[in-house]
């Protein structure tokens, strides 16, 4: 799904940003230029941010876990 209308970036490029270290919404804009036009992009970039970057933890925190055990 495009996210970034005026970039043409979709959430799977967002996804991969932070899959690569983008951790703020600093890191996607200097990564991807997204919320650099309009603007109306940016909440949604901010949810897709924080939605993986908690699931990116909880995983780590599972295979932590795991290797633990």
């Amino acid at each position: 799904m495009y996210v970034c209308l005026c970039k043409g970036i979709t959430d799977n490029q967002i996804k991969d940003a932070i899959n690569h270290g983008a951790c703020s919404m600093r890191d996607l804009r200097s990564d991807l230029d997204v919320a650099t036009q309009c603007g109306k992009c940016a909440r949604d970039c901010k949810s897709i941010l924080l939605e993986n970057m908690t699931s990116n933890q909880s995983a780590a925190i599972a295979n932590a876990q795991f290797i633990a055990a």
